[in-house]
């Protein structure tokens, strides 16, 4: 699968390179320069998550400790039904920060470095920004309190969940992003060493995107120790 994603990309940059020559010479050079500011605070952002990746997995990890310690079977004999997957994505938001909390000062310099950067290409200036936003809305997020909403909904007789988890899933959920993003369309504006940069990290958010994926396991411990259905 990287192997193809490598070779789409690398077709994607020579269907690219005519239409760039079209652009003025001004634009083309504010296009690259732009180019590796963005890939520079792509990759110190991706790099960052890769070095805080075993603080990450504790952290997702210390929400299962947290349920098996503070409230286990707290949903013992809730349905599965629409109400169950609210508090189930709640559990998923609850890992996503905790993992996320080693890399907030990366976050932070990534969002304060990308933002006001422009292409003449409407689709990567929103790319670039609809991504920020989403980053900042999901990391403005305060972690929920997961023991407390599914008790109150077991004190309701599993009939009413609390406001606290639906407007934690509210902003949670359409904003859930990865960290690390390198827009499609921004291979057309790459120099020489940007490519390498966008190579690099390419390469880091593909394993980042693997070990998000060995979480569903931690997941799966969590929703048991609650005894909670998705």
């Amino acid at each position: 699968m990287i192997y193809a994603h490598a070779m789409l990309r690398r077709l994607a940059i020579l269907g690219a390179a005519a239409a760039a020559l079209a652009l003025p010479a001004a634009a083309q050079a504010g296009d690259a320069s732009t180019t590796t500011a963005y890939l520079r605070a792509d990759y110190a952002l991706v790099r960052a998550g890769w070095a805080n990746i075993h603080s990450s997995v504790s952290g997702y990890r210390g929400v299962l400790a947290g349920v098996r310690r503070s409230c286990p079977l707290a949903a013992h004999g809730s349905p599965q039904d629409p109400e169950s997957t609210e508090l189930s994505n709640e559990v998923i938001g609850a890992m996503v920060l905790a993992a996320g909390r080693p890399d907030l000062a990366a976050i932070r310099s990534y969002l304060g470095a990308v933002s006001g950067l422009r292409w003449s290409s409407a689709s990567v200036t929103r790319a670039v920004s609809g991504y920020a936003a989403k980053l900042r809305r999901l990391y403005g997020l305060k972690a929920p309190d997961l023991c407390g909403d599914v008790s109150r909904w077991a004190g309701s007789g599993f009939h009413a969940l609390p406001a606290s988890t639906l407007s934690f899933d509210r902003v949670f959920y359409p904003n859930w992003v990865a960290l690390g993003l390198v827009p499609g369309g921004l291979g057309r504006f790459e120099s020489g060493a940007a490519r390498t940069l966008a190579h690099n990290a390419e390469g880091l958010e593909y394993k980042l995107t693997n070990v998000e994926a060995e979480a569903v396991e931690t997941w799966g411990d969590i929703m048991n120790a609650l005894e909670l259905n998705p």
